[in-house]
């Protein structure tokens, strides 16, 4: 067998940002263009949820590696009127932190000096960020530069089209435009380029303090969110990747952004291993922040019935991917799932060539996936808006293809949607539910034993950017590390020495004489 790559560690993080909801997110500030007396900004601010609720709620405690899937499934649906039984900060796969260390967090991630932060409020965010412990001295003295005051910061919002930063509904701070006349380079959009920046980094620093991976091993950083940084005259240059590894101390990294909206995740991985099998880099990141757009996306559903506004966090990820340790799983990049230009948009065509076609290749029926890992959403953000329960929409796609491909019964096909599915627990952050999420917890499983092989599916939505009509999609297989392939067969042919060799050929001389004289 190939000696593939390996998935070593993945983090997830969540940043709760509830004014974010009404100043940022594109349903609030179109409503705020064509409707700014209606009634659902007027109740808005009464559906937004504490740091606390945030904490409480248990998708967000999946998302961080707290309470693992089958707990979740558990749980009486819907979700957010339960609370977690022992909600932490702090989780087995990374943290949700508050708004007002993320607004210190994205000072810090600014080597622009377009973000300022109110005097008071940037030294009380200082002490929390320092007993954080993930940066250095350095990093958070940039935080003391803070001389403004609330009347500056808001002449910057009126007068000066800054973004203003808003904590508990009072304004905190602002990011500045980066250039006059250049809408590449507006306050809005460095505020949501920071954001992404900030996330992603808050994502890798995670994932260096609990692996305990050292920063200078790093060679090389996929960027992969929704994002597209760049000037008047090459709109989408990037580069995020280096951006953030510059943050965290990547010193001996390079790196690249790839886009591919929801799917993007799943490219990325795939360029990650393929990068190390090949023997380009030994040690990529793949990482993403998330997006200021989508906070309240569905919110006036949400309002509408009753409910809190649950797309109040920005996300982010990361996962590294290593050259093969004969321990980690791999990732077989050999079973690959491709949505091509000829596949068409038939949802049976579009799961066909991403789940059945790429098993076909190489002997392998449905059934031999353990868990599959496509879209994640949660249902308890999707189904209020109408768009349903996602996950369990692919799992019925998936297990009507293993019907009739003969795989399994028509009778098992409930049996197989809850075996070798998931319940949705991700946020509604575009590419951030795209399969994943269950990078991390598929490593636990396969590690542990109670898994072999799991499936990650990632789909996007091409024709938003009205460039095509065309869906995308990727999806690749990680499984149990059968040991490396050196060792095998190291074991099988045991390196000999030229004495031994001079030995052997003496041997086999007096062999061949003694047995011409007999």
């Amino acid at each position: 067998m190939a000696d593939y790559s390996v998935l070593k560690a993945s983090s997830y993080v969540l940043a709760h940002t509830p004014d974010m909801v009404i100043h940022n997110g594109t349903t609030q500030t179109t409503e705020m263009v064509v409707n700014p007396e209606s009634d659902y900004l007027k109740e808005l601010p009464g559906h937004l949820r504490s740091y606390e609720d945030c904490l409480n709620y248990i998708p967000n405690q999946v998302y961080i590696g707290n309470i693992t899937n089958d707990e979740l499934r558990a749980v009486e649906f819907p979700y957010y009127d339960k609370k977690a039984e022992a909600p932490l900060r702090d989780g087995r796969y990374g943290e949700i932190m508050p708004q007002d260390e993320f607004y210190g967090l994205m000072q810090i991630c600014d080597v622009f000096d377009l973000v300022l932060l109110e005097k008071e409020f940037a030294a009380s965010v200082k002490a929390k960020l320092q007993a954080w412990g993930m940066l250095k001295e350095e990093q958070l003295s940039i935080l003391d530069k803070n001389e403004w005051s609330e009347e500056d910061l808001s002449r910057l919002v009126s007068e000066e089209h800054a973004e203003g930063l808003y904590d508990n509904f009072r304004l905190v701070g602002c990011v500045k435009r980066a250039h006059d006349v250049d809408v590449n380079l507006s306050a809005h959009t460095m505020l949501e380029n920071i954001v992404s920046k900030t996330s992603s980094v808050q994502a890798i620093l995670n994932l260096l303090r609990k692996t305990g991976t050292d920063p200078g091993s790093i060679e090389y950083v996929i960027d992969c969110c929704e994002e597209a940084c760049g000037d008047m005259n090459q709109r989408g240059g990037g580069n995020f990747a280096k951006a953030a590894a510059e943050v965290a101390g990547l010193v001996n990294a390079t790196g690249s952004d790839v886009r591919g909206f929801c799917a993007g995740p799943a490219h990325a991985i795939l360029d990650a291993a393929s990068l190390v099998k090949a023997g380009t880099y030994k040690n990529v990141l793949v990482t993403a922040g998330g997006c200021t757009a989508k906070l309240g996306m569905n919110g006036k559903d949400h309002v509408k019935k009753g409910l809190p506004i649950l797309e109040d966090c920005i996300a982010g990820f990361t996962a590294l991917i290593t050259e093969n340790d004969g321990v980690n799983p791999i990732i077989r990049n050999d079973i690959v799932g491709r949505h091509c230009v000829g596949t068409g948009s038939a949802p049976q065509n579009v799961i066909g060539s991403l789940v059945t076609d790429p098993l076909d290749r190489v002997g392998l029926r449905v059934t031999d996936i353990d868990k599959f890992a496509p879209e994640l959403q949660n249902p308890d953000i999707t189904k209020p808006a109408g768009a349903g329960d996602v996950p369990e929409a692919n799992y019925k796609m998936i297990a009507a293809l293993a019907v009739k491909r003969g795989d399994i019964e028509r009778t098992q096909l409930p049996v197989f949607i809850r075996e070798h599915g998931l319940v949705g627990w991700a946020p509604t952050q575009g590419h951030i539910p795209s399969g994943v999420p269950f990078l991390g917890p598929m490593r636990d499983l396969i590690l542990e034993g109670k898994m072999n092989r799991g499936m990650v599916i990632g789909k996007g939505s091409l024709f938003l950017g009205r460039m095509t009509n065309l869906f995308d999609g990727v999806s690749f297989v990680v499984e149990a590390n059968p040991g490396k392939t050196e060792e095998a067969v190291g074991a099988a042919a045991p390196a000999v020495s030229e004495d031994q060799i001079k030995a052997l050929i003496a041997q086999s001389m007096r062999d061949f004489a003694e047995s011409l004289l007999k």
